[in-house]
Order: structure tokens, then C-alpha cells, then sequence
């Protein structure tokens, strides 16, 4: 790394921000809790990509009174060093990345100033590791208000606020917000997608989902069966064969795996920018479709996997059930009677979206309205999991099943995985990222204006300074109240 490189470029960074008056004055009016306390505008959860985009955003639009937690380790935010086992990022790397439309803040401008323009040059995809570094250098160079090791127990009403009651160690307290924003990735949205078909009580010993925390070392020499097709699945296997797995199975219902990135072919402004004003009968149909022809496995991740000798897929093979015991997993498949037995069960099923069932949001779910409450699809089109996402207003905020039964929960912002059905996957994909964090930042700072308004004109009426002093035409302040 060139050290004296980056420093300029931070230094630049600096001078981009100081050129666009960035951030301006705080701004929103300061309203005390039941404490007597003033309160957050708004609690950012997550301080991944879309943490710090929304954060930065809202920032830059003078609501200053803003704060970022996260419950993982500096460095250790969102999936990319965690469950996220490709070897590279799976978006171009001409993305710009949570750059707030800022050159100086690109992924491409952070890594040319490290590592040279002839590295970029030559660099195919972004390494995981490369891309965790970037989103913390922008926590930093942003001087974003971030605290870690702070999780998000629940939210609830408290009035016209939101009281939050945040877990850091083994000490519990309350703060009192304006709006949430919870930024919260795939697994923000209602958690892993576990079949019923599988025990759950088979992990940790005997399974695990892809989002798990896997010891990869402990399944050296074993057998593993994969349950489910897609990215990730292929990614454990490859994990699991570099790391001395004696064997993968991978069991998937399709015949013949997705052919083409329909997600990549959509991720153009219009599609971004415009999906959210679509009527709700056309939003429906475009996701059925894009879910029903899902997305391919990267070509890179394939070729990884078949570089392993011991991998072996089973097409057209859905799983009936899966059996466990104190050796292993027994695995029945619809169109086979011969069992197959393994020594682990790695789940790969994707992520659940159902808002009801996202535990911080346990004081609102009976009253969090649903795609399923608003929109009745014809019968070839019905899904259930679909039926299941949260129908959100145009700045991502949660809307009431029963209008005025709850109106706190408008507050709470949904810039994660549970956002696609309303709004594209522009918060929970690089290629939208900053979209999102603008519309979300345009909405809390226009909603929080709405609210203040009294205050707003309070200063307009008390804002005295005279443009004509010094001039033959200045008249003093008790002569202009007199006039």
C-alpha cells in the first residue's frame, strides 16, 4: 500500500467535501424524550454498504443528529468476511459502490490510491477482503457517528418516538429516536429461509445454513450433502472441498440450472430509478417473473467448484426429507429409495422476507402491512412468499395494515433485503446502493421538515440580518417592526 498515496487521496476527499459545503449545519428542530432528553433524529442499524450510505446521505443533508451501530466487529460489518465465502465480489468492478455521486469516495479512486492505476488496470472482480477495507476507510474518512459491538434488541412506540432498547455486552439501555432506519442486509428481513423438511435441531452438530458460521476445519474428511443450487451453495462447496471436505453433494430440484443473470440485465437507471412508481399489479408480475427464473451461479464460481474432484451434483433430484442420528444426516430424495448418508447438512435456501417475523419489530407486527393485505394477484401468479414482504411507502418506511392503529411504525425505515417487492433490489445490491440511501435521506429530512414546521418558521421570522446595512437605504430594526 502507498501510504503517502493515500493520504493525498484522503486530503482529497476532504477538499471534494469542503468544495460541495459538506455537511452543512444540523438543521432539524431538537425534541426531547419522556426522559427530558433530547433525542436522535435517526438510529441507523447496520454499518454495512447501505448503513453507511444512508448515514452519509442524511448527514449531508444537515440531519446531523444521526446514529450508526453495529453489532459486529470494526472491519467485520455486513457478510463479506463472514458468510459471503466467494473469493470476489460477483458485481463489476466499475461500480461506483456507496460514493454518494462523489468521484473521491469510489471504490476505483480508494484502490487506484493505494495500489496504482496499473493494479486496477489488471484487477478482474474486487477481493471480499479489499471491499470490507473500503466500506471501513469510508466509516472513517466520512467521520461517520459509528459504534460497534452495539446491537438492536427492539423497537417500540413511545408516543410520537421510537424508544430502541440497544444490547452492548451484557448491559441493556433505552434511546429514544425520531425515525429508525434498519440497513440490516439479506438476513435483516426475516432471517434464513430453514426448510420445514429439516430439523432444525440437527445444527450445530450435524447442519448449518450458508449463513452460518461454519468451522470448516471440523468437516475435514467428512461427507456433505448441500441442499439447494444456487450462489451460495455452490460457494460452501468450494469452501469445503479447499478445506479438505472429503466429499460434496450438492441436490438441487431443477433440471437444468438458470441460464441468465436477469438481476444484471435489469440493473440500469430506469429499471432503479422507476420500479418503485410502477402500479402494484406490474411490480408483481416483473418479481414473479424474476423469481421464477432465478439467477444463474457466477461462471467463476462454477469453475471453482469442478476444479475440486470430489464434488458431485445431483440435477433434478428435490429433496422429500432429511433424517438425522448421532453419525450424520440421512438424506431421502423424491425419485430415489436409496438413501444417502453424509456427515453434515450445509442448507442453502436463501433468505426469508416476512417483516411479522422479524424479532425488533415484535411491537409492530400485527400491524405492518404486507403485499399480501394490499395487492391481490389473479391465480396463476399468486406466491406466498411474496405475499409475505412488507409493502412500503415511497421512502421505505413501513405502512399500517389498519391506518391510524399504529402510526409509529411509519418511522421505521426498511433499507434492507425486504425492500426488493416495493422497490427493486436497490438495498440490498452494490448497483443501487446509492439510490437508495438518497430517496431514504430525501424522505426522513422532507418528513422531519413537515414535522418541524413550527420551528422552521419560528427561524425564518427571527432571521435578522439586514442585507442593506451600510447602505443609504438601511433602516434599523424597531423602524422596520414599526412599518
Amino acid at each position: 500500500m502507498d501510504a503517502t498515496s493515500a493520504r493525498r487521496h484522503d486530503a482529497a476527499v476532504a477538499r471534494d467535501l469542503d468544495c460541495l459545503g459538506l455537511p452543512p449545519e444540523n438543521w432539524p428542530a431538537v425534541v426531547t424524550g419522556p426522559d427530558g432528553q433530547p433525542v436522535l433524529d435517526v438510529l441507523v442499524v447496520g454499518a454495512g454498504m447501505n448503513g453507511i450510505a444512508a448515514t452519509a446521505s442524511l448527514i449531508f443533508k444537515g440531519v446531523r443528529n444521526t446514529a450508526l451501530i453495529d453489532r459486529s466487529e470494526p472491519g467485520r460489518e455486513g457478510p463479506w468476511l463472514t458468510y459471503a465465502r466467494m473469493g470476489t465480489l460477483r458485481s463489476p468492478k466499475t461500480l461506483p459502490g456507496p460514493a454518494l455521486n462523489i468521484p473521491s469516495l469510489t471504490y476505483r479512486a480508494w484502490h487506484e490510491a493505494r495500489s496504482g492505476t496499473e493494479d486496477w488496470t489488471t484487477l478482474y472482480k474486487i477481493p471480499n477482503e479489499l471491499w470490507a477495507a473500503y466500506l471501513s476507510w469510508l466509516q472513517t474518512v466520512l467521520v461517520l457517528p459509528v459504534r460497534h459491538r452495539v446491537q438492536l434488541v427492539g423497537l417500540e412506540p413511545a408516543g410520537h418516538l421510537l424508544r430502541a432498547t440497544l444490547r452492548e455486552g451484557d448491559h441493556e439501555r433505552s434511546v429514544f429516536a425520531r425515525r429508525a432506519v434498519l440497513a440490516t442486509g439479506r438476513g435483516g428481513a426475516g432471517g434464513d429461509d430453514w426448510p420445514p423438511l429439516v430439523d432444525r435441531a440437527l445444527a450445530p452438530q450435524f447442519a448449518a445454513h450458508t449463513n452460518d458460521p461454519i468451522d470448516f476445519a471440523r468437516l475435514r474428511g467428512k461427507s456433505i450433502a448441500i441442499l439447494g443450487g444456487g450462489s451460495s451453495g455452490w460457494d460452501n462447496a468450494a469452501t469445503a472441498l479447499e478445506q479438505g471436505a472429503a466429499r460434496v453433494d450438492m441436490y438441487v430440484r431443477r433440471r437444468v440450472l438458470p441460464q441468465v443473470n436477469k438481476g444484471r440485465g435489469s440493473a440500469f437507471p430506469g429499471f432503479l430509478h422507476g420500479w418503485s412508481a410502477l402500479p402494484d399489479a406490474e411490480r408483481w408480475r416483473l418479481m414473479v417473473y424474476l423469481n421464477d427464473v432465478q439467477a444463474p451461479v457466477p461462471h467463476e464460481t462454477v469453475h471453482r467448484t469442478l476444479a475440486q474432484p470430489n464434488f458431485h451434483i445431483h440435477l433434478g433430484c428435490p429433496v422429500q426429507a432429511v433424517h438425522g442420528d448421532d453419525q450424520g444426516v440421512t438424506v431421502v430424495l423424491a425419485n430415489d429409495p436409496q438413501p444417502h448418508r453424509h456427515d453434515f447438512l450445509i442448507v442453502a435456501t436463501g433468505f426469508r422476507v416476512d417483516a411479522r417475523a422479524v424479532p425488533q419489530l415484535a411491537a409492530f407486527s400485527d400491524d405492518i402491512a404486507t403485499w399480501g393485505d394490499r395487492y391481490a394477484p389473479p391465480l396463476e401468479l399468486q406466491r406466498g412468499d411474496l405475499a409475505r414482504h412488507p409493502y412500503l411507502g415511497p421512502g421505505f418506511e413501513l405502512t399500517e395494515r389498519e391506518p391510524g392503529r399504529n402510526p409509529t411504525l411509519t418511522q421505521i425505515h426498511l433499507v434492507n433485503h425486504g425492500a426488493t417487492l416495493s422497490h427493486t433490489a436497490i438495498a440490498s445490491d452494490i448497483p443501487g446502493v446509492n439510490i437508495a440511501a438518497e430517496r431514504v435521506s430525501v424522505a426522513i429530512s422532507a418528513s422531519l421538515f413537515r414535522e418541524d414546521i413550527d420551528v422552521m418558521r419560528r427561524r425564518v421570522e427571527d432571521f435578522d440580518e439586514p442585507e442593506l446595512a451600510g447602505t443609504p437605504f438601511f433602516v434599523p430594526t424597531p423602524a422596520r417592526d414599526r412599518s
